[in-house]
């Protein structure tokens, strides 16, 4: 009998390494997946997500305008900006002045809908609406 518990154990040892191996090697397989995992969602940053991080006040309103108005010029702005933003160059928040400005000095004239508003009777109103309420109470005259 001790022969056969020499064997049995001889074969359990053999077994217990070839299963620490697998899972060994198994670790290593998903560390790598997992590193290039990371990896590659690094790679897929969407510039425009990045520099919609960095915009302030009216900063994505001016941008959605440029992109409806110039989409292929405001990609490649966009694309310049992502780069100088994670090279560390644009640290500030881009407010929609400075993002307007940057669009206009390099010949994007970026049109914006503008809007002015009064106050009446506590209220906001727009100008529109005032005038145009105003132009009523003349003809009721």
């Amino acid at each position: 009998m001790s022969e056969d518990d020499s064997e049995l154990q001889r074969l359990q040892a053999k077994r217990l390494a070839e299963m620490q191996k697998n899972i060994s090697s198994r670790e290593i397989v998903e560390e790598t997946v997992e590193d290039n995992t990371k990896t590659t969602k690094e790679k897929i940053v969407n510039p425009r997500d990045v520099l919609i991080k960095q915009l302030g006040f009216r900063g994505l309103e001016v941008l959605t305008n440029a992109e409806s108005q110039f989409p292929n010029e405001t990609k490649t702005v966009i694309d310049k900006l992502h780069e100088l933003i994670t090279t560390g160059e644009i640290t500030d928040i881009l407010d929609g002045g400075k993002l307007l400005g940057l669009f206009r000095s390099i010949g994007l004239s970026v049109r914006m809908d503008t809007k002015i508003n009064i106050q009446q009777d506590g209220k906001f109103v727009s100008l529109t609406d005032k005038l145009s309420n105003a132009s009523n109470d003349d003809d009721d005259a």
